[in-house]
């Protein structure tokens, strides 16, 4: 499982934040925000392959283009870039040893800080 940091998706949360589209909450309220698989199927549905994966910072190039599998490390609602979230994110990729998503995740977090 090779997960890269996906540049698109990190890109499209840093101008959401510049933009105010985000909700300061804190990690635990991650839970309750995340998306369910029916939210996100629907998005799917809505919006496409494409779209889906501009809100997930990790990408794996090993599993197939159009399957959820392929994307990890979401960060928002599909509305809002989500602090919780990306704090949430930041400790997973961590864990798991994916440093650049980790590295991307504290600036985001950074920027989610400093804009408020």
């Amino acid at each position: 499982m090779a997960i890269r940091l996906n540049k698109p998706a990190l890109e499209q949360a840093r101008r959401m934040v510049r933009a105010g589209e985000v909700v300061r909450d804190e990690r635990d309220d991650w839970s309750e925000a995340a998306p369910s698989a029916a939210e996100e199927n629907r998005f799917i549905e809505e919006h496409g392959w494409t779209e889906y994966s501009h809100w997930h910072l990790g990408i794996d190039d090993d599993e197939s283009p159009e399957t959820k599998g392929r994307f990890s490390f979401p960060y928002g609602d599909f509305s809002k870039v989500r602090r919780g979230g990306v704090i949430s994110l930041e400790s997973r990729a961590g864990q798991y040893d994916h440093a650049e998503i980790e590295e991307a995740a504290k600036k985001l977090l950074e920027l989610i800080d400093d804009e408020g």
